[in-house]
């Protein structure tokens, strides 16, 4: 049966968190499948994953865990990158780009099925290759996460726009994209990047749209008091170079003791 549990925690009020995935592997979305995350968000935007790879890594995900919910970031609003993302069953999208109420309506007639949208037919691996097609069909207008990203100065601008457009279930914030496009280049706490900020969440308040950010863990406390409710935690390869930091760094202090 299909259920998005990410999306269900959500309109409970309750915060979910997850991690990137941006490897190429499916033993490694298998690997992080299993360690609890509420979601894997795969991305397809900066990360030379493609459709093929997506689906080896959501099937991996699936394996491990029926709790962890397979997401992806698409690269873009493309009507068609949408659709293939979906019919491989991911759960939610994140999506880049979204600058103004046209690129959310877009990416909303993409991601459902008529009447809400203009999602062609063909969910394929997302309907167990037919097996549950029309259960799937019937509930993936309802299970299926929209997520836009807020992440330039024109969207920031057009934020009150995007988030009123129906079927946007949520947005999400990267800093450094954000800071970035705002011209202040990996400064995250520069003053004009957090009052962008600040616009984007009192308008995710005024209009009931719950928001996601990039995070970490020296971070969570702070962004769940700011209300975010979605938040990425690091990523695969954050993982494997703390793991291997962790490990070399205790060698090295072993070998300390032991002079």
């Amino acid at each position: 049966m299909m259920k998005n549990y990410v999306k269900e925690k959500i309109s409970r009020g309750e915060p979910s968190f997850g991690a990137w995935i941006t490897i190429g592997h499916p033993d490694i979305a298998e690997i992080m499948g299993l360690m609890g995350f509420d979601f894997l968000l795969i991305d397809m935007e900066h990360s030379p994953i493609d459709y093929w790879m997506l689906q080896h890594i959501v099937q991996a995900i699936s394996s491990a865990s029926t709790s962890c919910i397979p997401m992806v970031r698409v690269p873009g609003t493309d009507y068609i990158a949408i659709k293939r993302a979906l019919d491989v069953g991911i759960y939610g999208l994140v999506v880049p780009h979204v600058d103004t109420k046209r690129d959310a309506i877009t990416v909303v007639n993409a991601a459902k099925y008529p009447p809400k949208g203009m999602r062609g037919f063909g969910p394929r691996r997302a309907c167990k290759y037919g097996l549950e097609i029309l259960e799937y069909t019937r509930r993936a207008n309802d299970e299926i996460m929209v997520v836009v990203q807020i992440e330039t100065r024109e969207a920031v601008k057009n934020v009150e726009d995007i988030l009123s457009v129906d079927g946007v279930d949520m947005y999400f914030i990267g800093p450094w994209d954000l800071a970035t496009t705002l011209g202040h280049y990996c400064q995250i706490d520069h003053p004009e990047v957090v009052d962008a900020i600040n616009r984007i969440i009192d308008a995710g308040k005024a209009l009931g749209v719950p928001g996601g950010i990039v995070s970490d863990v020296e971070s969570v406390a702070k962004h769940l008091q700011m209300g975010f409710k979605f938040m990425t935690i690091g990523a695969d390869s954050d993982y494997i170079m703390r793991g291997c930091k962790l490990a070399l760094n205790t060698v090295k202090e072993c070998l300390r003791r032991v002079k």
